[in-house]
């Protein structure tokens, strides 16, 4: 994080996050709620932090598990409705421990003590205030971690100026190229064009990935993109507007993960997993595209680590990375 951010600066970005959550615009939802008067607008957060697990993660891409795992923060709910999410347990349900400020900031700081090698909030913007408030009382109390913003892209301007900074590492997902899949897979008709922004201002802030001698993430971006059945993620259109708008030297995870889960059955041809036709027309094309750095991920990926969050452990490792990340090709 920058060295010019201490905590009382850290603590002047979460007022402005409060400030963004009352009346609420903290995404692009802008529902217009009082959060902190306790209204809940469409993503169902309440005034305080909730949180499911607040774990380390082994099953991230290389740069971020270096050592003792990513730092990962499990917030309850989020701005989107996918069909097939996969943590849908707490994005759509209500598993979850309403947490004070400085209890969320001591478990935070429980993974440091775990020798995470960063700060992993997932899906965080409808909870920014008081993650920004956590951050600050850790940063009272000595040097901050890098923190790494794990984020599904449906972002404001706004809410990244507040961000730009305190973040070293986006981890940005691109789920779609056509809205009118958004719509009806994530209830979000204006996900393309919203996404798109988002990255290339997360992008502007940090750059491309910068890793440390033992290669560990310190700065930058990578770019996640899930590929989706029938061509639902609209890899190609993606791909060529990374390709158009960002560095060929930008990280780029293409992920196979996919599992039908949650509503998937609904929505064919969501009800399936990808076959390794699809996959790997999807790494080729990255390859002929010319981009340097690409993490790929092995077809099994998705039967391996399926979250559990009723569960005390909802992962289980068994000593195997969930995503089967490899070296960049």
């Amino acid at each position: 994080m920058s060295p010019l951010l201490n905590a009382s600066e850290i603590y002047e970005r979460a007022r402005e996050a409060r400030r963004l959550s009352s009346p609420c615009r903290l995404c692009p939802r802008r529902c217009g709620v009082n959060r902190p008067s306790g209204e809940r607008g469409y993503c169902g957060a309440g005034p305080q932090p909730s949180v499911v697990a607040v774990l380390p993660h082994f099953g991230e891409e290389p740069p971020l598990i270096v050592g003792g795992g990513a730092g990962t923060i499990f917030f309850t709910r989020c701005n989107l409705r996918c069909v097939y999410c996969q943590n849908h347990q707490i994005s759509q349900g209500d598993v979850g421990e309403t947490l004070t400020v400085a209890a969320l900031a001591e478990k935070m700081m429980g993974l440091m003590e775990a020798e995470c090698s960063n700060l992993e909030p997932v899906s965080p913007s409808h909870q920014l205030p008081a993650f920004l408030e956590a951050l600050a009382y850790m940063a009272e109390r000595g040097p901050l971690p890098p923190v790494v913003y794990n984020t599904n892209s449906y972002e404001t301007p706004e809410t990244l100026d507040v961000l730009n900074g305190l973040v070293d590492v986006y981890l940005p997902d691109i789920k779609y190229a056509l809205n009118d899949y958004a719509a009806l897979y994530s209830d979000a008709s204006d996900y393309v064009e919203t996404a798109r922004a988002a990255i290339l201002q997360m992008h502007s802030q940090v750059g491309n990935l910068v890793v440390d001698l033992e290669g560990r993430a310190v700065r930058g971006t990578i770019l996640r993109h899930l590929i989706l059945p029938g061509g639902i993620s609209g890899t190609e259109a993606t791909l060529r507007w990374i390709k158009e708008n960002l560095p060929d030297t930008v990280t780029i995870s293409i992920m196979a993960q996919y599992s039908p889960l949650n509503r998937a059955s609904e929505f064919p041809p969501l009800n399936r997993k990808i076959t390794e036709v699809e996959y790997d027309q999807a790494v080729d094309l990255a390859w002929d595209l010319g981009f340097e750095n690409v993490f790929v991920q092995d077809l099994e990926a998705g039967e391996v680590g399926i979250p559990d969050f009723e569960d005390k452990k909802p992962f289980d490792w068994s000593g195997t990375r969930i995503d089967g990340q490899e070296n960049p090709i």
